[in-house]
């Protein structure tokens, strides 16, 4: 059974709907890196408004690049940290994105969720799913139910499961807009620091080298100009890496190993391997995985790799992440922005993100960071 939007007024979302969802976006910060809160009470609100037993979002995280559960009411959101949603192991969802409508499947309904979490629904229920689209993008889902003993839904519930899906998809919206607001003014920033160690750092430097790059031998008076404009260039170099370039690193609702695993079975081509001798420091855990999501991603993108081994270590009291690839074919052209930017974001740490071929044929990307600064 599935519905769309009514077009008697007279069913739509009431004002204690509105006025619930106006509680909700109020209570959250939409620059916030941590929005489980935020899909938790909007979770809470729809079995609220709508009478649901229990309800859990999934929607599509662009950073992990994977479908997730963002939050949940009744059900503990954490067993489903490991799952590999999709819109093919969940036809409920697929059809309610296709046709934008809200979709209720009663009685058995195992069929209907992949089958790791058939248990779940293992009785049978009233189990709704409301799209969650705006402007045509689709966001995610909303998986609500009911015990059969329940009362089924009617028209009303219908059109405010629907418009709730809406609500809920514009207001995710407005958080994704306003953390790429915070990342494009991250990028002008780093893009500000950039300029500056080209203007000071550097020239100063050309000069040194010009001045050591010539004939005879260099006169006293010149070997303490360089020493001089030498020192000037690294005050100014501290001076600049001490000035932040962005706010602290985005807390992660995974971890390395898991992301590893999770590459390995969105991308089996590549042959993903972990060799992890040591930990991952809680601290270092967002800057890791944007370098191994970077790593990967070049790889796919300029390389045919058949093995790709990530190793995690220890090396003289620094933490060592590398990636390494054996699909280096023909020449490379220069690498991508994105792991530039993991190596300003490592500076910050006071670590280092090196990258190049190294073995005929290998490519490997390494990030030392001491560990004190982690």
């Amino acid at each position: 059974m599935t519905t769309g939007p009514s077009t008697d007024p007279a069913r739509g979302v009431g004002i204690d709907a509105l006025d619930l969802f106006v509680e909700v976006l109020s209570q959250s910060d939409p620059g916030s890196q941590s929005s489980d809160s935020f899909y938790d009470r909007l979770c809470e609100a729809v079995c609220r408004l709508a009478r649901m037993r229990r309800a859990i979002i999934f929607r599509y995280d662009g950073t992990m690049r994977r479908v997730r559960a963002a939050g949940a009411h009744g059900m503990d959101v954490g067993q489903f940290a490991d799952a590999h949603v999709t819109v093919e192991s969940a036809p409920i969802a697929a059809r309610a994105l296709r046709e934008d409508q809200v979709v209720e499947a009663v009685g058995d309904v195992s069929g209907q969720v992949p089958d790791e979490y058939s248990a779940l629904v293992s009785e049978p229920v009233r189990l709704v799913c409301a799209p969650m689209a705006a402007s045509g993008v689709a966001i995610g889902v909303i998986l609500a139910d009911r015990l059969m003993s329940s009362p089924p839904l009617d028209e009303s519930d219908r059109n405010l499961l629907w418009t709730l899906g809406k609500a809920a998809a514009l207001a995710s919206v407005a958080r994704i807009f306003a953390v790429q607001f915070e990342t494009a003014r991250q990028l002008e920033h780093r893009i500000d620091l950039a300029r500056e160690i080209h203007e000071g750092v550097i020239q100063r430097l050309f000069g040194v080298s010009m001045a050591l790059d010539g004939d005879g031998e260099l006169p006293a008076e010149a070997r303490q100009r360089c020493a001089s404009e030498t020192q000037a260039a690294l005050s100014e170099l501290r001076a600049a890496l001490q000035r932040p370039l962005s706010r602290a690193p985005r807390a992660t609702q995974t971890t390395l190993t898991a992301e590893v695993e999770r590459l390995s079975h969105a991308h089996p081509e590549l042959g993903l391997r972990l060799d992890a001798t040591n930990p991952v420091p809680a601290g270092l855990e967002p800057l890791a995985q944007s370098v191994l999501r970077e790593a990967v991603r070049n790889a796919r993108k300029h390389a045919a790799p058949t093995r790709m081994d990530v190793r995690v270590g220890d090396a003289d009291g620094a933490f060592v992440l590398e990636v390494v690839n054996d699909g280096v074919t023909g020449s490379r052209g220069q690498t991508g922005m994105g792991l530039r930017l993991a190596a300003l974001e490592a500076l910050q740490s006071g670590g280092v993100v090196e990258f190049g071929e190294r073995d005929q044929g290998t490519w490997q990307v390494r990030l030392v960071v001491p560990k004190g600064d982690g």
